[in-house]
């Protein structure tokens, strides 16, 4: 018989969202990620939710090298990396990654929430310090969450430099100082202060860590991510976590790229890599191909840069205050988190499909309409977003 408690429980929170207009829908969607996609019972949508920055989630390179990955090594290694779960393909797409970033070696895992709770529980000691932004993401906060309690934590405030070089100088006395920062903030849409953060981490000898999920495929000439928007090479970096499920392919997994000792370290201790299945070879096929279709082809991030462009000039022509960033991701603020699902409601009944954002995903009154942007739109599509828009 069903716990009548926990039944109970159960139905009290879906009935509050549902009365506080609050309860997110969930859309099936029958055809593969591209600009317009089918909706079961609504049809064509245009897409302007989707972290497929660059448009490679149904690209036909990409569909074949997973096709090719599944007829290889069928569909998977039943088996974590180090007892039989690494494939040659493994190796070569962290061979591709390490290369992509500038760093000495990758390590792959089968998200990048998984890789985030890797890095912090094994390569920070008991004496070390984490000094972390405020907005970083979810991941990395369950991430330093897993560490022993000995750790100390400190959150800085929003890309404040100023109290970062304080809590710098504050912690002297602790053998390592970590700075853990996202590349680009999913929902703020704003990037971190690269230059500050690596002239800092230099100066005080800490460790940069950087979440670049949102930034790799999106920001710099070639892609690589926010380190590059800035002019600076991998080296500046001393981690990099990031996904592959964004622009890199769109199917799944993360990965961390770093020095050969810490990639050694996260093999040979992080819990993620020895209690967790290795990646797909599905997943390992698609994701190197998309590096390789990036490397090869970095128009495609000009066009991303060119329609980003275009969808942020024309929502502020429309009096939607958008501020300024180079990144893919554009939030408007709303506030009420009712409000912001009702108009994302009112745009998906015009064709667009916008998804609205509330608690606990960002705080409290601080609900938004989250717009991203992907290289695949064409005008007319841009133009159809923007003609929703001014009738929102």
């Amino acid at each position: 018989m069903p716990n009548t408690a926990f039944a109970n429980r159960s139905h009290e929170v879906i009935e509050s969202l549902t009365d506080s207009g609050q309860l997110k829908p969930f859309y099936n969607i029958a055809s593969p990620m591209r600009p317009v996609v089918e909706i079961e019972g609504k049809g064509e949508v245009l897409v302007l939710c989707s972290n497929n920055y660059l448009g490679l989630a149904d690209h036909p390179q990409v569909i074949e090298a997973g096709v090719q990955g599944l007829r290889d090594y069928g569909a998977g290694t039943a088996s974590v990396r180090f007892i039989c779960g690494t494939l040659k393909c493994h190796r070569d797409l962290e061979e591709k990654i390490a290369n992509f970033l500038g760093t000495e070696s990758a390590l792959s895992y089968v998200s990048c929430w998984n890789a985030n709770e890797a890095v912090f529980p094994t390569l920070v000691g008991p004496e070390d310090v984490i000094l972390s932004d405020e907005l970083n993401h979810a991941s990395i906060i369950d991430g330093m969450r897993l560490m022993s309690k000995k750790v100390t934590k400190k959150v800085y405030k929003h890309s404040d430099m100023q109290q970062l070089e304080t809590l710098l100088q504050e912690t002297q006395s602790h053998a390592v100082r970590w700075v853990v920062t996202d590349g680009v903030f999913s929902m703020e849409g704003d990037i971190a202060n690269m230059p500050r953060l690596v002239e800092l981490c230099k100066e005080y000898n800490a460790m940069l860590v950087v979440d670049d999920s949102h930034g790799v495929g999106v920001l710099g000439p070639t892609g690589r991510g926010t380190h590059e928007h800035f002019g600076l090479d991998g080296s500046c970096v001393d981690v990099f976590t990031g996904t592959l499920g964004k622009a890199l392919g769109g199917a799944a997994g993360g990965y961390v790229a770093a020095s050969q000792n810490a990639i050694s370290a996260l093999e040979q201790k992080a819990r993620p890599s020895l209690f967790s299945n290795a990646l797909p070879a599905t997943v390992a096929y698609s994701a190197g191909k998309a590096i390789e279709v990036l490397d090869n082809d970095p128009s495609i991030v000009a066009r991303l840069h060119s329609n980003v462009k275009k969808i942020r000039d024309g929502l502020a022509e429309r009096g939607f205050d958008c501020t300024p960033s180079p990144t893919a991701i554009i939030p408007i603020m709303i506030g009420d988190e009712a409000e912001a699902i009702k108009k994302s409601a009112k745009l998906f009944e015009m064709g667009v499909m916008v998804i609205g954002f509330g608690f606990p995903v960002v705080p409290k009154g601080e609900a938004r309409l989250r717009v991203q942007v992907s290289a695949a739109l064409s005008d007319d599509h841009i133009q159809q977003a923007l003609d929703a828009f001014a009738k929102l």
